[in-house]
């Protein structure tokens, strides 16, 4: 009996080791911020990810789906070929910014990215919501329900949030480009620490 029991306990060892060392499929759909927007070749967060997954023994392949200039309309207009084609794992959601910046309408802005949660969920891939936040001078109340809107999402569809992409940034324009908007390569990596808390657990669990 003890000897079954040990065959079984090896068996169930090996099975977790087989889960977390299998390689996984990251999908990540988002804008500038995650497309190296201004920046070498191989210096944005998500290179820098690559190399922590490597350092972490993480097997993870990515599919940067990133476009420049992205918003949650174009985001959910390209998804569902991108999940029939790369089956991932887990979705990256980094969307919204360039919706807010040009002051779309939240409702609609909300309801492209619950169905992006949707569509990702029905295709069996777990998710990670990226969150972002406005610039004051957008008015108290958009900025607030701006902000607030990825926090709801979260919630309501049970789905990882990382809730500010570029926390720890504010108040240091050193770590910005010209631009003010996206971080020099000195920033990616604050950008990475925010989000690998969130999405180390979808990766190996």
């Amino acid at each position: 009996m003890r000897g079954l029991r040990t065959l079984i306990l090896i068996g169930l060892t090996m099975a977790a080791t087989s889960a977390y060392s299998a390689s996984k499929t990251v999908l990540v759909l988002g804008d500038s911020l995650s497309a190296e927007y201004g920046l070498a070749r191989g210096t944005g967060w998500l290179s820098l990810l690559q190399k922590r997954l490597q350092t972490e023994k993480v097997n993870a392949e990515f599919v940067n789906a990133s476009i420049s200039g992205e918003t949650t309309s174009g985001g959910k207009s390209r998804l569902d070929a991108l999940l029939a084609q790369q089956h991932p794992a887990v979705v990256i959601i980094e969307l919204g910014a360039n919706d807010g910046l040009r002051g779309l309408s939240l409702a609609a802005s909300e309801a492209n990215l619950r169905a992006m949660i949707a569509a990702s969920h029905k295709a069996k891939a777990r998710v990670l919501l990226i969150g972002m936040r406005l610039p004051p001078n957008y008015g108290r109340d958009y900025t607030q329900k701006f902000s607030a809107m990825y926090a709801k999402l979260a919630k309501e569809s049970n789905t990882a949030l990382v809730p500010f992409f570029l926390a720890g940034l504010e108040n240091r324009p050193e770590l910005f480009q010209a631009d003010r908007l996206h971080p020099t390569a000195d920033g990616q990596a604050i950008m990475l620490d925010n989000v690998w808390p969130h999405l180390k657990p979808l990766l190996t669990k």
